[in-house]
Order: C-alpha cells, then sequence, then structure tokens
C-alpha cells in the first residue's frame, strides 16, 4: 500500500508548482489562423527568396529602359570632316593640326564646326593626330563621333501608342550597310513611321556613315537595337503589332496586303540573303514585291520604302 501512495503522489505531484489559468491562451491557440499562404509569402522558403531577388531587381531596373550606346567613331580627313559638319552628324571634337595649310575646306570645316556651338576644337600635334588614327591620312583634321545611344524596341511601339497611332516600325534583319541603315531610317522618317529596330550583333549600326545617309533624318527617326532580334518581333505581336517580312517567296503581293493599314512591323532581310530562317518563320505573313523589271533583288532602304509608301496611302 505504502508503494502505490508513492507512485500516486508521483503521478499528482507538479515540481514547476501549482498552475494558475492560462488567461484564455490555451483557447486562442485553438483557433484557426486561416488559409496556409503561398510558398512565395513564407518566410525562409525558396520560393519567397526568389521572389524577393526578383522584387530587388525589379526595383533596381530603370523604368525607361533603353538599347544601350554604341561605340565612339573618329571622320579623319578635310572632305569627310567637312561633309560629315555640313550633313549634321554628331560631333563632340573637332582635332586640328598645329601649323596645318589653311586651304578652303579646313576653314569651311571650322565655320561649321564653330557655328553648332557644342563641338569642341582643339590644337594637336601630328603625332598624336596620327596616334588617334592609327596612322590614316587625317589630312590634319580628325572629327570624333559620340556614341549613338539607342532606343529600346518597346519604346517605339509605347511612343506610338501613347500619341494614338498605330506603330508602323522597320526591323532590319542582317542588313550590314550603314548606308542601307541610313536610307532606310530617311524613308521612315518621310512616310510617318515610328523607328527602326536593329541586331546588336551581326548588323550595321548608326555610324557616321549612316548619319550621312539619313540627310538629318536620324536626329527626329529612334534607331532601337535588340539583343534578340526574333524575340523582339515576338513581343511586338503580342503588343498587337502585325509582323511583315519581305521575300521574293511570299504568297501575297504588297498591294494586296490589308494589314498595312494597322500596327505594323516591316522586316526586310539583306540583299542576296533575305530574310534568315527564325525570322521568316516568326513572321506573321511573307510578302512580296512585284518587279516587272526582271531585277532579282532590291536593296534594303529601296525594299523599305516601297512597303512605307503603301502603308502611308492606307494610313492618310
Amino acid at each position: 500500500m505504502a508503494g502505490n501512495s508513492q507512485r500516486r503522489n508521483r503521478r499528482t505531484s507538479n515540481k514547476k508548482g501549482a498552475q494558475v489559468g492560462s488567461g484564455g491562451k490555451r483557447r486562442r491557440g485553438l483557433e484557426g489562423k486561416g488559409p496556409t499562404p503561398p510558398a512565395s509569402a513564407r518566410k525562409g522558403h525558396v520560393k519567397n527568396r526568389v521572389a524577393n531577388a526578383k522584387a530587388k531587381h525589379a526595383a533596381r531596373r530603370p523604368v525607361a529602359r533603353r538599347g544601350g550606346k554604341g561605340t565612339s567613331e573618329m571622320v579623319v580627313g578635310r572632305n569627310p570632316v567637312f561633309e560629315a559638319l555640313r550633313d549634321g552628324v554628331p560631333a563632340s571634337t573637332l582635332y586640328v593640326q598645329q601649323f596645318i595649310d589653311n586651304d578652303e575646306r579646313v576653314r569651311e570645316a571650322l565655320q561649321l564646326a564653330t557655328g553648332r556651338g557644342n563641338i569642341n576644337i582643339m590644337e594637336a600635334p601630328r603625332p598624336e593626330l596620327d596616334r588617334m588614327t592609327n596612322g590614316l591620312n587625317h589630312q590634319g583634321l580628325v572629327l570624333q563621333v559620340p556614341p549613338y545611344e539607342y532606343a529600346h524596341p518597346e519604346d517605339l511601339a509605347a511612343a506610338a501608342f501613347d500619341d494614338g497611332e498605330d506603330p508602323l516600325i522597320v526591323a532590319l534583319d542582317g542588313v550590314t550597310d550603314p548606308r542601307n541603315l541610313g536610307a532606310v531610317v530617311r524613308s521612315v522618317s518621310a512616310f510617318g513611321g515610328h523607328g527602326v529596330v536593329v541586331p546588336e550583333r551581326r548588323a550595321a549600326g548608326m555610324t557616321a556613315g549612316a548619319w550621312k545617309t539619313s540627310a538629318g533624318t536620324a536626329a527626329r527617326t529612334p534607331v532601337a537595337r535588340a539583343t534578340n532580334l526574333t524575340r523582339a518581333l515576338e513581343a511586338y505581336q503580342k503588343a498587337g503589332l502585325t509582323v511583315v517580312g519581305l521575300s521574293a517567296d511570299g504568297d501575297t503581293e504588297v498591294g494586296a496586303l490589308e494589314a498595312l493599314g494597322g500596327p505594323l512591323v516591316i522586316v526586310v532581310g539583306s540583299e542576296g540573303k533575305g530574310l534568315s530562317r527564325l525570322v521568316g518563320e516568326t513572321c506573321d505573313v511573307l510578302v512580296r514585291i512585284p518587279m516587272p523589271g526582271g531585277a532579282e533583288s532590291l536593296n534594303a532602304g529601296v525594299a523599305a520604302g516601297v512597303v512605307l509608301y503603301e502603308a502611308a496611302k492606307r494610313r492618310a
């Protein structure tokens, strides 16, 4: 009996002392806490860490995205420098050789640079100009062209929609001649387009040559640079634009295409090779330009001009 009494005492004893009441804590602990939050909202979960990292990245990214900058360029020689200044090519500095023969071209170049008001004019010894130009025949005049600041492809369509207009954009696929790019920029400006898209690699950029061919229109017609042209075209399609590729094997003649009157991207390939396979497959429709004269192809500037003219007629 003594043993049983000791066991009961051990079961009923409380080394921590008598408990007073829980104050309702137990009852509140039994209450429901609502539905389980998603994994991305649970602290410590791997999906929560991923979501936080994405949010921080988005906060660091600027709202107005750009397509990056090109590289600076040197225009050398008396006639090229004069023509670049005359045609409005952007420039930051005009380097003039010390003790240069002051002929008519030199005087005209200096007058144009001075008249701009935002071009630095610096004298430099001939060895310094030789070093800057890697030994090219600079004839005592070197013009520094600053890097071109490209737009982002989405900027072009967004700007058109903001103005209440249907976007009209030209994309170039594999066009490597800067003069063709300049000619396309000029045509886009002439027919009320909203810009030009070029790939980041293996394509012509906005060099001094492209500026000259654009005849000053590059100052008001943006050029965007795409890291991947196919993805840029797909993004345009998601935004409601029709992507039309020019191809000699197109099923539709350009004049019969009803889509020319709406939001549009015209894709022009290189002369000879045409559109690349992936870009051609991405296009909503392939059209051809009828050429009764028998020419096999047109250069990018002429081809873009023909289609832009047809589109401008539909929008008038």
